[in-house]
C-alpha cells in the first residue's frame, strides 16, 4: 500500500538542474526593455553588455583585478577557451569525480595530446585533494553537477601555486563561496544558479591567468571564438563587453534581471543561504525516509545545488534499478509536483533536485512527502 498522495504541493515544481528554475516573480514581461532589433555592437547593445559584466562583478565578489567575458557555447564553451588557449605550457594535473570533470579528461588527453595526470574518483566522492601538484596546471570542477559533491572550499589550493587553477564553477556560482585568490580561471552559465537562459558563457581571468594568456602561444591552432589575444596582448574588449561573437540580447536582458534580483534578495550571501536551507530541508527529511539516502555520502562535500539522492534497497541488476529511478521520476513529473527530478544520464539511478537560490525553500520542503510516497508506489507497482 502506498496511502494517500501528500496534500500539499509544491507551488513552483521546477527542480531541473539545467535550465534551472527562473527566479520567484519572473514574467516575461521583465525583458520589455532590452536591446532588441539592434546590433550587440551598438551603444546600447554594448552598454547592456557592460552592465551584465558589472553586475556580475558586484554580485559575484568578484576581485577588481579579475576580466570578466561573456562568451560563447556556454559554461562548456568557456571551459574549452580555456583549456585550449592556456594549456601546454606546464604539466597537467586533472580532477574529475562525475561526467563534466571525465569530459575536460578526454578533451585535454584526446583532443589536445597533453599526457595529463588523472586524479579520480567514483560518483558521490571526492578524489584526494593532498595529491595534486600545484607546480602544474589543476583543471576541477568546484561542483559536480551529475554527481553532487563538491570541494569544501579552496584551502587545499596553494597560494604560491606555480601553475593555474582552471576551475569550471557552472553549477557552484552564485550558490557557493569561491575562493577567488586560489582561482586562476572561473566559468559558468547563465542558465545554472540564477535561472537564466543558455548559450552564453562566461569567462573570468586572473592576472596570472592573463599573463599566460600574453607569454604563451599554444602549438595547435585556434578557433576564432577561442581567440583572446591578439600580437602577444590580451583582446580587452571581449571583457568590456564587445563580445567573440553575437549574443542574444533577449537572453542579456533575462540574465540582467536575474542579477538584479539577486542584488535585491542580499547578493551573494543571501543567495547561499537560500541554497543551505533547501539542503537542510532535504536533510532533515532523507535522515528519517525509508527510501532515500545521499549519493554524497560526506556532508562537507555535499552540494547545495545539485542534490543527488539513491534509491535505498534499488535492485541490485543496474537496469532494474535504473527503471525504477525512471519510474519514481516519472511518477512525480505526472503528479506535477517534481519536473526533470531523474538522475544524470550517465550517473547512478535516483533523483537530483535542484537547490539553487532561484528554488523556494518551502516548494522544496513541500516536495519532501511526495518523494517518499512515489518511490512506495513505484516499488509496489
Amino acid at each position: 500500500m502506498t496511502g494517500t498522495a501528500p496534500a500539499v504541493r509544491p507551488a513552483r515544481p521546477f527542480f531541473s538542474s539545467g535550465p534551472c528554475a527562473k527566479r520567484p516573480g519572473w514574467t516575461p514581461e521583465v525583458l520589455k526593455n532590452g536591446v532588441l532589433g539592434r546590433s550587440h555592437r551598438s551603444k546600447p547593445g554594448k552598454a547592456k553588455l557592460l552592465e551584465a559584466i558589472e553586475l556580475t562583478r558586484k554580485v559575484l565578489e568578484v576581485p577588481a583585478d579579475y576580466r570578466i567575458g561573456i562568451v560563447p557555447a556556454s559554461d562548456t564553451g568557456a571551459v574549452e577557451m580555456a583549456l585550449w588557449s592556456l594549456l601546454g605550457a606546464r604539466p597537467v594535473d586533472m580532477l574529475a569525480w562525475e561526467s563534466f570533470g571525465k569530459d575536460w579528461i578526454t578533451d585535454v588527453v584526446k583532443q589536445l595530446k597533453i599526457e595529463a595526470r588523472q586524479i579520480t574518483a567514483p560518483y558521490g566522492k571526492l578524489p584526494d585533494l593532498s595529491t595534486v601538484n600545484f607546480d602544474n596546471d589543476v583543471v576541477f570542477t568546484w561542483n559536480g553537477t551529475t554527481s553532487g559533491v563538491r570541494v569544501p572550499n579552496g584551502d587545499w589550493i596553494a597560494a604560491d601555486r606555480k601553475g593555474l587553477t582552471i576551475c569550471d564553477a557552472t553549477s557552484a556560482a552564485f550558490a557557493q563561496k569561491l575562493d577567488f585568490a586560489k582561482l586562476d580561471v572561473v566559468t559558468y552559465s547563465w542558465q545554472k544558479a540564477l535561472g537564466g537562459e543558455g548559450a552564453h558563457g562566461m569567462l573570468i581571468l586572473s592576472p596570472r591567468a592573463v599573463e599566460r594568456l600574453e607569454s604563451y602561444k599554444p602549438a595547435w591552432p585556434l578557433p576564432k571564438i577561442f581567440r583572446m589575444t591578439k600580437d602577444g596582448k590580451i583582446v580587452e574588449g571581449i571583457f568590456k563587453g564587445e563580445t567573440i561573437n553575437t549574443p542574444s540580447m533577449l537572453c542579456v536582458e533575462d540574465y540582467l534581471d536575474a542579477l538584479k534580483w539577486a542584488e535585491g534578495l542580499g547578493g551573494l550571501n543571501a543567495l547561499i543561504a537560500k541554497s543551505d536551507a533547501s539542503l537542510a530541508a532535504i536533510e532533515a527529511h532523507v535522515a528519517a525516509s525509508p527510501h532515500y539516502a545521499f549519493l554524497a555520502e560526506d556532508k562537507a562535500s555535499r552540494s547545495n545545488t545539485s542534490v543527488c539522492l539513491t534509491l535505498k534497497d534499488a535492485p541490485a541488476d543496474a537496469e532494474a534499478a535504473a527503471a525504477l529511478a525512471k519510474k519514481v521520476a516519472d511518477i512525480l513529473e505526472k503528479e506535477g509536483v517534481a519536473l526533470d527530478a531523474g538522475a544524470y544520464r550517465d550517473a547512478p539511478p535516483g533523483l537530483r533536485i535542484w537547490c539553487g537560490a532561484t528554488v523556494e525553500t518551502s516548494d522544496v520542503a513541500a516536495l519532501m512527502p511526495w518523494l517518499d510516497w512515489a518511490a512506495a508506489k513505484a516499488k509496489a507497482a
